[in-house]
């Protein structure tokens, strides 16, 4: 059967208006950061053939003006979306999996979060104006992408080393750029610079931001805090979403014919971070990361090596928004007694929290070709995790002992894979992968504030067996075909395994403060850690069915349905009973309008879903230009298969519709971005529903040879909305007892904001 462009294009004209329909009811807007990307399918004929997205360096260009969050960047790719938290810290989802459930790497390197609430996850490390190219595997991802995870993952890496060309001479080139973003009075800037001969390259690269609060389209509550320091919390104010972040890096590498070698220091400093939907704020988190690469081309194939090395420091505290009075009567540590009003700064000693992170890793990769038809990818990963987690007795029933949530944590990874790729014809391709990963973990003795915190607790989990060893197999099969240069059709199963994190396996205290310190979730709730969590397995079935024009340049629709159920899947259940007769009570477990608190726990879970994208021109060589529709749609259901509940923060039935303009060098982009109520919720967790909202978002850039600008209105009507997986609002007041913001208050999203960047290259 042939197609041709007109219908093709009718289809997706009737696919995004259907989108339109469905998601019609919800009309209340936001402004999500969608940056202007270019999209395309991975190709080449060693290619990994797993459906995978890639945003390169110019598409990702758009989406640096509109966002500090690198994370955001990904929101223009078919089925994901974020968990939103700090400002640049938010946890991306793919299909229904997010967090530590993707494998995500920044520069090669497995970075992991070292924060009980992961307000410093992986992609955080990196700032937009530093990220080159982004690739994304959705579906059967290839054993040789990664392991220690069910869902898909996520490739950043900064812009390649440059050298200057045979009798050039010395290269010297550079960029500096600068933005400002209205809500929140968001501003920074960022510089690199690069000295290069034939052979060595020396790169150097800065990027800072900083922003205020943000405000919402409208009121969003009805309480607001008057602080002693005169500051105040309006009622459309979204306390503690301000940010102050700077990253830099230098990079050295050497090359000689086939060979590539690159060494890259890098350090963070993050002196503020505030969380909306977090009861602590980030009040520092300093990172610094050595990675040294090698890669080189031989003739029997290519091989690829990595060494890296990351240190963390991270401190929790309530920064200005959020508040931590001692009762009437109580001395705190300073000798100062607390006021009948409680409001003096003498008694405002805070909760420090500290953990520090050390994390190792060794990779080594080859690619040999066995003969025309095929390729053999075989390699071996190692990487060594230290984790410890502890908090500062500050007063009010803490002294005098330092609480240790997590001691002396070990999590250490080896695993082996090898992957056999044919193309068995111009039309057939298939690849088959298994990896073995073995996962070794365990903890040392823990204690509580004093000799009546949880004092039961902690000596069962001190006299349990913690050291914990488990041996994951991943598998996957996956085949392409390609019947000619207008359709391709992929489909395939894998079995993917992922082991707990420190935090799912050893957090240990149920006393209700403790356990509100184990939340990344976003959802107000509790948690606390079980020793008996076995790894999650998945089973996964999915297909991508892909029709375009012979060149690809034109017009495209994809529909990619999926289907995956878990095994042991790490759930949370209500908590009723504990030694030391804390927060799990039997109270806790008929609650419906309030925070509650839960165990991690092994149960089964499905997750299906469809992901629909396309694009086609409107017009094209007209004096005003050419016009492109594009649109994507996403819809995804998870199910706890133990318990018949929800799966919590699943992102109901989403759609983005846009129009393109290109003439000369102006790209203009109106995009209208429709969500429908979400309405399926976690009833376990006491998820907050939220209603439907569709958000107008304009942009446009203007590129001369060596300057750029950007300007752009998001969440144009500024509408006032709540994101679905924005969490419970904890912005302000006491976030630890809750009494300032009751439960039922979720986090608005940001109304109108208008924004400008400036790029220049030299």
């Amino acid at each position: 059967m042939s197609f041709t462009r007109k219908p093709l294009a009718l289809a997706v004209a009737l696919t995004l208006p259907v989108a339109s329909m469905v998601c019609a009811h919800a009309l209340a807007a936001e402004t999500a950061t969608l940056p202007e990307v270019t999209v395309s399918a991975a190709r080449g004929e060693t290619a990994a053939p797993a459906p995978s997205t890639v945003l390169d360096t110019a598409g990702i260009a758009a989406g640096r003006a509109a966002t500090s969050d690198t994370a955001s960047l990904l929101r223009d790719v078919p089925g994901m979306s974020v968990y939103t938290g700090g400002g640049v810290s938010s946890l991306p989802v793919l299909d229904g999996l997010g967090d530590d459930r993707l494998r995500i790497k920044v520069d090669g390197m497995d970075l992991i979060s070292a924060c009980g609430n992961h307000m410093n996850p992986a992609l955080s490390y990196i700032d937009p104006s530093s990220v080159g190219d982004i690739k994304v595997f959705a579906g059967i991802v290839p054993v040789s992408v990664g392991g220690d995870s069910i869902g898909g993952a996520i490739h950043v890496d900064s812009a390649a080393p440059e050298f200057a060309e045979p009798g050039e001479g010395t290269l010297v080139k550079g960029e500096v750029g600068a933005f400002y973003r209205s809500n929140g009075d968001a501003l920074g800037g960022n510089l690199s610079a690069t000295i290069a001969s034939e052979k060595v390259s020396l790169t150097y690269t800065g990027s800072t931001a900083k922003a205020d609060n943000y405000h919402a389209g409208d009121d969003f509550k009805s309480v607001y805090i008057d602080k002693d320091d005169g500051h105040i919390v309006d009622a459309d104010e979204v306390g503690s979403s301000m940010y102050k972040s700077t990253n830099q890096s230098i990079a050295l590498a050497a090359r000689h014919e086939n060979h590539l070698l690159e060494l890259k220091l890098g350090l963070q400093d993050i002196p503020y971070q505030g969380w909306p939907n977090q009861r602590m704020d980030m009040t520092g988190n300093d990172s610094e990361q050595v990675n040294l690469r090698y890669e080189g081309q031989y003739d029997w194939g290519k091989l690829e090596a990595r060494a890296y090395n990351e240190h963390t420091r991270h401190y929790m505290q309530f920064f200005d928004d959020k508040l931590y009075w001692y009762g009437n009567g109580t001395t705190i540590p300073d000798g100062t007694a607390c006021t009948p009003s409680g409001g003096t700064a003498g008694c405002a000693a805070g909760m420090p929290m500290d953990t520090e992170g050390r994390n190792s890793g060794l990779v080594l990769k080859a690619d040999i070709p066995l003969s025309e038809r095929d390729l053999l990818r075989v390699g071996s990963e190692t990487q060594r995790y230290r984790l410890d987690d502890w908090w500062d007795p500050s007063g009010k029933g803490m002294w005098p002992n330092v609480f240790w949530n997590i001691n002396d944590g070990e999590r250490d990874r080896l695993a082996a894979f090898g992957e056999w790729e044919a193309q068995w014809n111009p039309q057939w391709l298939t690849q088959l992968g298994l990896r073995y990963e073995r996962v070794e973990m365990n903890a040392g003795n823990v204690q509580g504030y004093n000799p009546t915190y949880s004092p039961a607790e902690a000596a069962a989990f001190n006299a349990a067996d913690r050291n914990k060893t488990d041996d994951n197999v991943d598998l996957t099969a996956l085949a392409r075909f390609a019947p000619d240069d207008m359709r391709t059709i992929e489909f395939g199963y894998a079995r993917k395994t992922r082991s707990p994190n420190l935090y799912e396996r050893y957090t240990w205290s149920t006393h209700g403060m403790s356990m509100r310190m184990i939340n990344w979730a976003g959802d107000g709730n509790g948690y606390v850690g079980n020793l008996d969590l076995e790894p999650e397995i998945a089973h996964t079935l999915s297909a991508a069915f892909d029709w375009h024009d012979a060149r690809q340049e034109k017009w495209g629709l994809k529909v990619a349905p999926y289907y995956t159920h878990v095994d042991d899947y790490i759930d949370a259940a209500r908590c009723d009973s504990d030694p030391d007769g804390n927060a799990c009570r039997d109270a806790n477990l008929t609650v419906t309008d309030a925070f509650v608190y839960l165990r991690f726990v092994n149960q089964s879970a499905n997750i299906y879903g469809l992901d629909v994208s396309g694009h086609f021109p409107l017009a094209e060589k007209t004096p005003y230009g050419s016009f492109t529709a594009t649109g994507m749609l996403s819809y995804v259901r998870g199910e706890n298969d133990a318990t018949g509940d929800n799966l919590y923060n699943m992102m109901p039935l989403n759609a983005k519709l846009a129009v393109v303009q290109k003439l000369g060098g102006w790209t203009g982009t109106a995009e209208w971005l429709l969500v429908a109520a979400k309405s399926d919720v976690s009833a376990e967790r006491n998820e907050m529903e939220t209603d439907g909202y569709g958000l107008l978002n304009l942009r446009g850039s203007y590129a001369w040879k060596q300057a750029r600008l950007d300007l752009g209105v998001e969440n144009l009507l500024d509408r006032l909305y709540n994101h679905p997986l924005g969490g419970a609002y904890f912005g302000e007041g006491k976030t630890m007892s809750g009494t300032d913001i009751p439960w039922g208050v979720p986090v608005p999203g940001m109304g109108r904001s208008i924004y400008t960047a400036l790029t220049y290259t030299f």
